[in-house]
């Protein structure tokens, strides 16, 4: 299955700790035209092959070979492709028309690989959508705004598509192709938790290395911009408790505090908590704690809010202030839920986390 949107850059000088592997590739393509078959890796727009065979008057191939590291791999006939996640004794069986490769294959042995295939096929059918809007624009202008509406509803249904697949292939190699389709600018959250996705379940890969040290590179150089940025210090504050008494952000101190900015009014916040819940209570006793900032004008929707969700920290603060909250102001908060994770030392780790990238980010803190 061929795709142009998905680059394989790798980084050269990874390739020297990398470890070779044994793989099995077998199968039965037909109608490719070709008289070989070959496992290669795409640079740019290049294939670079790492061994050949020759296909059989049917389309049978077989390899049994070693490859110089795990990564992401193409079975290439001719300037066609099929792309292959390949680890140490991947035993993978590829069947397929070549005549009509994006249509017709079915891989054996490998999910990652079944399932990436399957998220490329959806990228070239919504690609196909969006460039025959453009042609009929192009063709006749007059038709844009019912084009445009079609082409929306399109595209809604491939981002649901697409998110379905990345909650179903959480950690998985298949997760890489999708990165092409993340606003890196104005969505960094999500580039952020497919990258850590991928360094978790494919590490090993240097295609992999090449992406974490891209996103390292990036996350850095916003922090820097960012008075929010990982590694600054938190700015510290004191606040009125619900009981009347007042404490500081630097009162928690050697523990990993989530600030969480909420109120009894938002209905997003009020959904998130049983999230914050339930990370409390795993892993409060290892040293977590939240300390909730309200947003709120009345004291009584608060503390009832409180109980209701079952907040059990005991830090909730407020000057009751609503969105003129001095400590919303310091923190420069202009929408809710919204958080800060801050580490024992008082700096930050990161905002915005919430949800699965929440739980996420403090099974990599505590392991568990």
């Amino acid at each position: 299955m061929k795709f142009t949107s998905l680059l394989i850059a790798l980084l050269t000088t990874t390739f020297s700790f990398s470890q070779e592997i044994n793989v099995k590739v077998s199968g039965m393509i037909f109608s490719t035209g070709q008289d070989s078959i070959f496992i290669s890796q795409v640079y740019g727009n290049a294939y670079t092959d790492h061994i050949g065979t020759k296909l059989s008057k049917d389309g049978k191939f077989k390899f049994e070979t070693p490859l110089p590291f795990t990564d992401y791999y193409v079975l290439r006939f001719g300037q066609n492709h099929i792309n292959l996640i390949l680890r140490e004794n991947s035993e993978i069986t590829v069947y397929g028309d070549g005549a009509n490769i994006n249509e017709f294959t079915n891989i054996i042995g490998s999910e990652e690989t079944a399932a990436m295939n399957q998220y490329l096929e959806l990228v070239n059918n919504w690609n196909v959508v969006r460039n025959n809007a453009m042609a009929q624009i192009q063709a006749d202008p007059t038709k844009k705004q019912a084009v445009d509406k079609a082409t929306s509803e399109e595209f809604t249904k491939f981002r649901g598509e697409q998110q379905k697949f990345v909650s179903v292939n959480q950690n998985s190699a298949a997760l890489y192709p999708v990165l092409a389709q993340v606003d890196i600018a104005n969505d960094f959250a999500s580039y952020e938790a497919i990258v850590k996705q991928l360094v978790a379940g494919f590490g090993e890969s240097p295609t992999v290395k090449a992406v974490e040290a891209n996103y390292i590179k990036l996350r850095d150089e916003k922090a820097a911009k960012d008075p929010l940025g990982a590694g600054k210090e938190a700015p510290d504050f004191e606040e009125m408790k619900l009981d009347g008494t007042t404490m500081k952000l630097s009162d928690l101190r050697g523990s990993i505090v989530l600030l969480d900015f909420w109120a009894s009014w938002c209905r997003p916040c009020r959904a998130e908590n049983p999230t914050v819940v339930k990370s409390y209570e795993k892993y409060s006793e290892e040293g977590f704690t939240v300390m909730s900032v309200s947003l709120d004008k009345s004291k009584e929707a608060w503390a009832a809010a409180i109980e209701k969700d079952g907040l059990l920290w005991p830090n909730h603060v407020s000057d009751l202030k609503q969105w003129s909250s001095r400590v919303a102001k310091i923190y420069g908060v202009h929408g809710i839920p919204f958080t800060v994770l801050i580490d024992r030392d008082g700096k930050i780790i990161g905002t915005k986390l919430r949800g699965q990238q929440l739980e996420q980010e403090l099974h990599r803190i505590f392991g568990h």
